[in-house]
């Protein structure tokens, strides 16, 4: 049944938050400091296949660090939950998204939301595929996206050129075992996989999809296994939104993940996923439009885990 209610909400989020205009674009990777700060667009998108939308939905820009939990999926897919977890961990960390600190006894990434982990998963994803591992990576993106997607060949180029924090993460780890030898292979592979270029519309259907179980509601193809669905979600709520994730869960109660091109992805299990893009950033490096309407929904539909007006699986609910 078409929820008519939807779309006119989705409008008021945009009107009411439009005029904000805290933050600054990142500009740390030259290329993203190119973006339109006045650009904004909200996309929700619900595991029964329908689409609400309001502002610059379909405007492009690149996944960045919302690829995370997708690429943490594969690597446990392919690799095993004993072999990840021996190199990258599942606790906040409390630090910065390029933080280049590590567990103190294991030397492990910390989780594989921030870049030290990420960068892990990505070495993982090379280990397995090898040259191939692009190709494999943008399948299962697109098919959770439900059309093909591209690498941002710009902004590739300039995370490449200037990306010599996330160098030395790479050889950190490859000093201590975390990745192996062939680590620019494995960094040029993060550095692409960022580079992905979605809109708020693909990052909603992404959502969707593993609310839907790891199947696009759109086009019914099984992108991850339920099992799967589970550890990205749970890792996106715990630490999806970097040194803010404390109060992310606090005040909104979802798995989510953000990204410094502007962007951020929020699900709620087994109904719907959520995108906004903004490029004005806050200080931890999350959109700050995002964040505003992100706390207006979840407060709105009662969406938080924990809110009394969210009543559950609805898998649970019609088995009871």
């Amino acid at each position: 049944m078409k929820n008519d209610w939807l779309q006119p909400l989705i409008d008021q989020m945009y009107a009411k938050h439009l005029p904000h205009n805290a933050g600054e674009v990142a500009s740390y990777i030259p290329e993203l400091g190119k973006a339109n700060p006045n650009d904004f667009g909200i996309s929700l998108a619900t595991a029964d296949g329908q689409i609400f939308e309001a502002g610059d939905s379909t405007r492009p820009f690149t996944i960045q660090s919302i690829s995370k939990p997708f690429t943490y999926g594969m690597a446990i897919e392919l690799h095993g939950h004993a072999k990840v977890s021996a190199r990258v961990g599942v606790e906040p960390s409390g630090d910065v998204f390029n933080s280049i600190q590590l567990e103190k006894d294991s030397h492990r990434p910390f989780n594989p939301m921030i870049n030290a982990g990420a960068i892990t998963v990505s070495a993982l994803l090379y280990e397995h595929y090898g040259d191939e591992a692009l190709e494999q990576l943008l399948a299962r993106f697109s098919a959770a996206a439900g059309h093909p997607l591209s690498v941002d060949e710009a902004v590739y180029q300039s995370e490449k050129r200037t990306g010599h924090r996330n160098r030395a993460i790479a050889h950190l780890l490859l000093n201590f075992g975390m990745v192996e030898e062939k680590v620019e292979q494995a960094l040029d592979l993060y550095f692409k996989q960022c580079s992905i270029l979605v809109n708020t519309r693909d990052l909603a259907v992404m959502g969707a999809t593993l609310s839907n179980l790891g199947k696009n509601p759109f086009t019914g193809v099984d992108v991850y296994d339920i099992d799967r669905v589970k550890d990205m979600l749970s890792i996106m709520f715990t630490c999806g939104l970097y040194d803010y994730s404390g109060e992310w869960a606090y005040k909104v109660g979802v798995p989510a993940k953000s990204g410094v091109s502007g962007g951020v992805m929020s699900v709620v299990n087994r109904q719907l996923g959520f995108a906004t893009y903004s490029p004005r950033l806050d200080a931890r490096g999350n959109s700050c439009r995002g964040i505003e309407v992100c706390v207006d929904l979840a407060n709105e539909l009662g969406l938080h885990v924990f809110d009394c007006m969210n009543m559950g699986s609805s898998y649970l609910k019609a088995m009871l």
